[in-house]
């Protein structure tokens, strides 16, 4: 009896050790294989298509016209305003990063009139001796532009941004008619000139914010100051038909617009980082 308690005993104590010792062996099996998990997707990057439509306020420093008399004591250029306009554009464009941005965009502005007038006192006339002018006319111009803008930022959805562009702009006036008024108080029609096109180096700055609606599409708020160069108007004639021997009788100088836009973006070509290759051991 005591010989069955003596193996009941021994044989415990070799199974002990023998747990012990698998436990303190290295496992020979081989390891897992690492799950590879892609990195997050970036909501920037990739190329985009917009569309803009503003409310315009035109102005230009003078209207010039080889006709002015001279000499003159005082040629004061009372030039008046222009009326309002809408403009429309498209283009596209490309995200860089999340926070710089590149786009082309090509405009139509619809046509502006204008109406404004200048006085003339000539040298040594007697007092009265005056002339005075009024002017009426207008244009309309396309306009493309390749801009870069720089997004400052983002909090709560909203990014403002500044930006600059640069580019061309046709310009393409209607006819004008320039009403006199000469010494002694005589009303006539003097001038008119036919319409005419010339195109110009143009510029824009841009200031604004933008609201990520999705991360495929973004709707702008935006204001631009916008350079369109000079116009010019065509061939001038008196009213009877007949020529006054130049071959353009006025000329639009600096013509600028201060504009209010309202502009969507909608990114259409996603570019994501393409996965590393998964390599196992083993």
């Amino acid at each position: 009896m005591r010989s069955v308690k003596y193996l009941v005993a021994a044989g415990a104590a070799s199974l002990l050790s023998s747990v012990a010792f698998a436990a303190d062996m290295p496992s020979i099996m081989p390891p897992p294989p690492q799950q590879y998990y892609a990195p997050p997707a970036q909501d920037f990057g990739g190329w985009y298509l917009r569309g803009d439509i503003g409310m315009t306020n035109a102005s230009n420093n003078t209207l010039l016209s080889p006709l002015e008399p001279s000499p003159a004591l005082a040629n004061t250029e009372r030039f008046g305003s222009f009326s309002g306009g809408t403009s429309y554009d498209v283009g596209v464009g490309y995200q860089f990063n999340n926070w710089f941005r590149a786009d082309i965009t090509g405009e139509y502005r619809s046509k502006v009139t204008f109406n404004g007038n200048s006085f003339y006192q000539y040298f040594g006339g007697p007092p009265g001796n005056n002339l005075g002018d009024t002017y009426n006319g207008g244009y309309s111009s396309w306009v493309g532009l390749v801009n870069a803008y720089a997004d400052l930022g983002t909090w709560w959805c909203l990014t403002p941004f500044v930006g600059a562009g640069v580019g061309g702009a046709y310009n393409v006036t209607s006819g004008m008619s320039d009403s006199a008024t000469f010494p002694g108080g005589t009303n006539a029609s003097l001038y008119q000139a036919d319409g005419a096109s010339k195109l110009n180096l143009a510029w824009a700055v841009y200031a604004g914010v933008a609201y990520k609606v999705t991360n495929n599409f973004t709707v702008e708020l935006g204001y631009r100051y916008l350079d369109m160069g000079s116009a010019s108007f065509g061939q001038g004639h008196f009213f009877d038909g007949t020529s006054p021997g130049l071959s353009t009788l006025y000329f639009n100088h600096d013509l600028t617009s201060q504009d209010v836009r309202l502009g969507v973006r909608w990114t259409c070509c996603d570019v994501e980082p393409a996965p590393p290759p998964l390599i196992r051991k083993g």
